[in-house]
């Protein structure tokens, strides 16, 4: 239900795109959405060969994934983005990701 609520009022635009969320117990992903076009701009996951470290599932690589989403968006173009969080509250990883990024320059 929740993951439903927060996808109907959060919708991406070429200006503002999504910035969707996944996480699992091993890893955490995020995707910059683009919903009028359909298209994907950008997206960074602990999965990357840049952000592999000792864990992937804990705040700190989070933080890490959060940090490099903000590079790229900035690659792009893009300084403000809307919040995607799914089914996850705002806490623990996801929150560590959110600040991360906002610390390195984008608007949420």
């Amino acid at each position: 239900r929740r993951r439903f609520r927060v996808r109907t009022k959060v919708r991406g635009t070429a200006d503002r795109p999504r910035l969707c969320v996944q996480r699992s117990l091993r890893h955490f992903s995020c995707q910059l959405i683009d919903d009028e076009a359909g298209c994907t701009l950008a997206a960074a996951s602990t999965r990357d060969a840049a952000l592999t470290g000792s864990t992937g599932g804990n705040a700190e690589a989070a933080a890490r994934v959060g940090k490099a989403i903000a590079d790229k968006a900035q690659a792009a173009g893009v300084k403000q983005v809307r919040l995607d969080r799914g089914a996850c509250k705002y806490h623990g990883r996801v929150a560590a990701f959110a600040e991360a990024a906002r610390e390195a320059g984008l608007e949420l």
